[in-house]
């Protein structure tokens, strides 16, 4: 692959020449487009570790994707000065490369499901045991079905941005392909054959059936190198290894600082577990003992430590940079840095003491109802409607009415195949907020009634 191709300004599903404005380029309208999408307003509102928290200071979807924004931003700038300076890049800035990570990362968790990570888990469990549901899936073949066996939020990402906000657009928010490249952390269709590929981009799916061919045209466009003459996989663009890197910085980081501030950890385990991370500094340690609060002090480590842990994601992509773009390097690259042991004891002890906290299982356990119901109820309705239009039941006829039309095809009516009819239904429950999602089930199972 090639650092000019690779940057590719072309915007999917838009015919228009790239800017050549220096105030305003092309990447930069790429994080504007991301930040004024309802989908991303609705990330307020979506769990990141703590659902439904009713603290201020605790993170949601939102903040986590806009301080990864931030980080994305510091390694790709950095990264980008290197790369222009070892290939010669005159046509691009470092600000490009930085951009395209911000913008990147901005979106990275825009397809996530209600209530974290529970909510592609309920999807999934929905589309394998429930009654209605695995019998309208099982009758799918290939990457279609495995759409739903195996959903994930990483594809469902890419349909928003692609498809679902500006719909009326080819290419939805009509982004560079450069910025959707490297927010395709996994490049690859749902069905490929277990163990067949190897690497983390392998891992999990990228894009869904319908959406293939829109990916291909991204792949084509910045040069993505195939894995596979049939099947549709491709190996990274280099710069979705910072977008990754990125993401893993900041969870694993902030997690521990809200498990602090919710009291799952206390003041000294943290100060252990962030000094772990840290080279010794005599004046590090001088500037620690002036800062008044064990809040304030916490605040101060994990700048610290998200700084030292950019710097060393840094020098590891440059290491790696050649074997990235001739496709050997497949790897994340918190698993290639010095301090890989420390930054993985922060996810063993999040794991440990915070993700299995009460107020997380409570409520991710009731979200896992919600969701399910939700699909499981909404689908024989809309299949009802499909078949038998007017003459659907009286009940399928009121029901769908509590369904966007944007959810349900030209002119509110379902689409005519099932699996197009279930993408949407998926694209309906998976974009809710986790407020929404509680309100709908209460009204739809009668537990709560207009003014009741």
């Amino acid at each position: 692959m090639n650092w000019l191709q690779l940057l590719s300004r072309k915007r999917l599903g838009s015919g228009n020449r790239p800017t050549n404005s220096a105030t305003r380029t092309d990447f930069q309208r790429d994080l504007d487009r991301i930040v004024f999408s309802s989908a991303f307003r609705r990330m307020q509102d979506k769990t990141q570790i703590f659902p439904l928290s009713k603290i201020d200071y605790v993170r949601t979807r939102l903040t986590h994707s806009l301080e990864s924004s931030s980080v994305g931003r510091s390694l790709g700038t950095l990264a980008g000065e290197q790369v222009i300076a070892r290939h010669r890049l005159s046509e691009n800035e470092a600000s490009d490369f930085g951009d395209i990570c911000a913008a990147a990362c901005l979106a990275h968790d825009i397809g996530n499901p209600p209530f974290g990570h529970s909510g592609e888990d309920a999807i999934r469990h929905w589309a394998e045991t429930a009654a209605y549901g695995r019998q309208r899936v099982a009758v799918l073949q290939a990457s279609q079905r495995e759409d739903f066996l195996n959903f994930e939020g990483n594809a469902q990402g890419f349909r928003v941005i692609t498809r679902l906000q500006n719909r009326d657009n080819i290419g939805g928010l009509q982004l560079t392909c450069a910025t959707l490249a490297a927010f395709t952390k996994y490049p690859r269709e749902s069905c490929i054959g277990k163990g067949r590929f190897s690497g983390a981009s392998a891992k999990k799916s990228g894009f869904t059936a319908e959406d293939q061919a829109n990916f291909g045209q991204v792949a084509e466009t910045v040069g993505l190198m195939r894995r596979d003459p049939v099947l549709a996989i491709w190996h990274r663009h280099p710069l979705a290894f910072l977008v990754e890197a990125a993401d893993d910085i900041c969870y694993r980081v902030i997690d521990i600082e809200d498990g602090y501030r919710l009291g799952h950890l206390s003041f000294q385990e943290v100060l252990e577990l962030f000094s772990a991370v840290l080279p010794d500094s005599a004046n590090q340690s001088a500037r620690l003992e002036r800062i008044g609060g064990d809040k304030e002090k916490i605040e101060f480590l994990r700048a610290k430590v998200i700084s030292q842990a950019i710097s060393e994601i840094l020098a590891c992509f440059l290491d790696q940079e050649r074997a990235i773009l001739e496709g050997r390097f497949d790897e994340p690259l918190m698993s290639h840095i010095p301090h890989r042991a420390e930054m993985g004891r922060l996810v063993a002890v999040a794991t440990e003491k915070i993700y299995i906290a009460s107020e997380v299982i409570e409520i991710e356990t009731a979200g896992f109802q919600v969701i399910s119901e939700l699909l499981e109820r909404f689908i024989p309705i809309i299949d009802d409607v499909a078949e038998h239009a007017s003459g659907a039941s009286p009940r399928s006829q009121m029901m769908i009415r509590l369904i966007p039309d944007q959810f349900l095809g030209p002119r509110g009516r379902p689409a005519e195949d099932g699996y197009t009819r279930l993408l949407r239904l998926t694209d309906f429950v998976s974009g809710m907020t986790d407020s929404y999602a509680v309100s709908l089930y209460k009204k739809v199972t009668g537990i709560s009634l207009p003014g009741g």
